[in-house]
């Protein structure tokens, strides 16, 4: 009888410690549509220490109104301002997925550029379309780059560009080192003829070892492909795309690309923006495709700022065979190259882990040498 009635004990208080919380949780209602998922994500990606930073706003940059987000668990912390890809493809809409380990060590700046997401939205396209130039592009990063400078207080800033950003960034760098922690490039762009020429050759061969006839008629019917000295035309970038991508030349081991989801959740897009948030990509490669597919920045050989690339090992939509041959020649402070296995255009969502261990190991030293950074997590 006595033990009975300690098991009888035994037992409700045992149910109480393992039914309270699920009994709980159970009564919470369950996202029914966008607004309440994301609402999900915004809590839990909130940053809450006393020294973070948390802004989302519109900054004058380059006489028009641009999209900036900053996030980061300590203001003290080195800033890391990315410069989004596409053209016309912001980032912005990903950081909830794969920047967000990133903010524990850096201050990370997303922006969407002239053209692209909220910025395009909030701008009248056919105002903006004149300024659609890279030397534009340039001198808007200056501009966000003082701007942050000021804000936070800082001398130098960490600049990381991707793909068509990282076009930018490298010219950037070029130009201004003594502002720069490094230059950190993904998917870097350098000789761009060449690394066409390279996705296209990778395709046709993928299409042919796996006897994908649709595939090889296709990308035979706009051969020679990235002739020297002739312009691409832009449905032959469209075959080329679709094959290269197909076989997995932007994302690893996928079919198609997937990154462009991460959208449909992120907080920094509204129910009516969201839907919305990559209409500034075709606009953008209205006026900046072709001028992109012809420029060969590999006559850079000297960078006056440390340089660190990370470069997918599949990455055939900007060639990292091709990225790899240039950081060899070109000269800096210091340089230091990863490469990503499991990896294709996409590295900072393919391998966001090796990315944030990759930044602790060459990037954040350089800060805490110069004293900008805040108490180690």
């Amino acid at each position: 009888m006595k033990k009975s009635s300690v098991l009888g004990r035994g037992t409700v208080f045992a149910l109480l410690l393992a039914g309270a919380a699920p009994a709980t949780l159970a009564q919470e209602p369950k996202p029914t549509n966008r607004a309440e998922a994301v609402e999900v994500v915004r809590e839990l990606r909130g940053i809450v220490t006393p020294d973070g930073v948390e802004r989302a706003r519109m900054v004058r940059i380059g006489g028009i109104d641009q999209f900036v987000s900053i996030r980061g668990r300590d203001r003290r912390n080195p800033i890391l301002l990315i410069l989004h890809g596409g053209p016309g493809f912001p980032e912005t809409a990903l950081a909830w997925w794969n920047t967000r380990d990133l903010e524990e060590y850096f201050t990370v700046v997303h922006w969407d550029q002239r053209g692209s997401g909220r910025t395009y939205l909030a701008n009248d396209p056919a105002a903006v379309a004149p300024t659609m130039l890279p030397e534009r592009f340039v001198a808007d990063t200056g501009e966000l780059i003082t701007w942050l400078r000021t804000e936070f207080g800082k001398k130098k800033i960490f600049l990381l560009g991707h793909s068509w950003g990282s076009f930018i960034g490298l010219e950037y760098a070029r130009r201004y080192p003594g502002q720069l922690h490094a230059y950190i490039g993904v998917g870097q762009a350098t000789n761009t003829p060449e690394s066409e020429r390279r996705g296209y050759a990778f395709a046709l061969a993928a299409a042919q070892r796996a006897g994908n006839a649709n595939a090889v008629a296709q990308l035979e019917s706009i051969a020679p492909y990235a002739v020297p000295g002739r312009p691409i035309p832009l449905e032959h970038i469209v075959i080329e795309r679709q094959w290269s991508d197909y076989f997995g030349g932007v994302m690893a081991y996928r079919q198609r690309q997937t990154n462009g989801i991460a959208s449909r959740l992120s907080p920094d897009y509204s129910d009516a923006d969201a839907p919305r948030a990559y209409d500034g990509n075709n606009y953008s490669q209205l006026y900046l495709f072709s001028t992109v597919l012809g420029l060969d920045l590999s006559g850079i050989t000297r960078l006056g700022c440390p340089l660190i690339l990370l470069e997918g090992r599949h990455d055939r939509t900007v060639s990292s065979e091709v990225a790899h041959e240039w950081f060899v020649r070109v000269r800096a402070p210091r340089k230091h190259f990863v490469w990503f296995e499991h990896s294709g255009h996409e590295v900072m969502t393919e391998e966001p882990g090796k990315v944030l261990v990759s930044l602790l190991k060459y990037a954040r030293p350089i800060a805490a040498r110069a004293g900008d950074v805040g108490p180690e997590p």
